[in-house]
């Protein structure tokens, strides 16, 4: 089944890109990109989804294609877009999955709107979002301008890889990642370090999945076996020789990790 693209306003503002793939009338999924990235960086996972699952990919505000307002990128305003989107395209409810900095947005709708999450999946996550690895990635941003240097995106991108990607799948990423304006790469970033949900983390009602490659350059393991124990219905898949991104490294895996843990009634 091909992937099939629109475009979507939601009740919060801005317009979203979403890609969508699987039958129309399965069970939602809603996938939420990395910073800098777009949804392209599921695209390796989610043509692998069996039908019977209704991905959405979408590009979050400011991200890839579209608006990019001047304001609205704390993680509770992204949080607030899912289910607008939820509710643009019809759907009551729905399992979330997030990678990196979406992981923490994912978070946040699972604790702020429980009633819309039937599953949640938080894929290279952190206890918080701040340590030593991010505040060294925050300080390489005051001095960034646009156009963002190529080679600034590509550098930053592959040190949060372990295992190769192809590199035509690469290369589009590094793209992706270059139509983010460079005001919006220290806005989210700056924002998302202000984020601390771990006295709430307690309340996420959602049946949730944490997957973690084992050599994971911004969260520990030690971050994993936190989360897993403070989410009270919990499970951590750890990836050997994995890095960061899972779902770029090893796409088959988390596809049928994904298969496996995204049935609900």
């Amino acid at each position: 089944m091909t992937m099939r693209f629109a475009t979507v306003r939601v009740a919060t503002g801005p317009r979203l890109r979403c890609a969508e793939h699987g039958d129309a009338d399965g069970k939602a999924v809603v996938f939420l990109h990395g910073w800098p990235d777009s949804w392209f960086s599921f695209s390796r996972v989610v043509e692998l989804l069996p039908a019977r699952l209704r991905a959405f990919s979408v590009d979050q505000r400011g991200f890839g294609e579209w608006d990019k307002p001047e304001g609205g990128y704390d993680v509770d305003v992204f949080a607030a877009d899912v289910p607008a989107f939820f509710d643009a395209v019809g759907l009551d409810r729905g399992a979330v999955v997030g990678h990196s900095f979406g992981s923490f947005v994912a978070r946040r709708v699972a604790i702020a709107y429980p009633e819309r999450v039937a599953r949640l999946v938080l894929i290279g996550t952190g206890l918080t979002p701040v340590n030593p690895v991010t505040r060294e990635v925050q300080a390489t941003l005051p001095g960034l301008s646009d156009p963002v240097p190529r080679q600034f995106a590509r550098d930053f991108q592959e040190g949060t890889l372990h295992a190769p990607v192809p590199a035509t799948f690469f290369d589009q990423i590094v793209e992706e990642s270059l139509k983010l304006p460079a005001r919006l790469w220290r806005d989210v970033f700056d924002a998302l370090l202000t984020y601390d949900d771990a006295d709430q983390l307690a309340t996420i009602s959602a049946k949730t999945l944490l997957i973690w490659g084992e050599h994971d350059a911004l969260f520990s393991r030690t971050d994993q076996d936190l989360l897993t124990r403070t989410i009270r219905d919990s499970t951590l898949n750890v990836y050997p020789g994995t890095g960061h991104c899972p779902n770029w490294e090893r796409p088959e895996q988390v596809a049928a990790d994904l298969a496996a843990f995204l049935q609900w009634a």
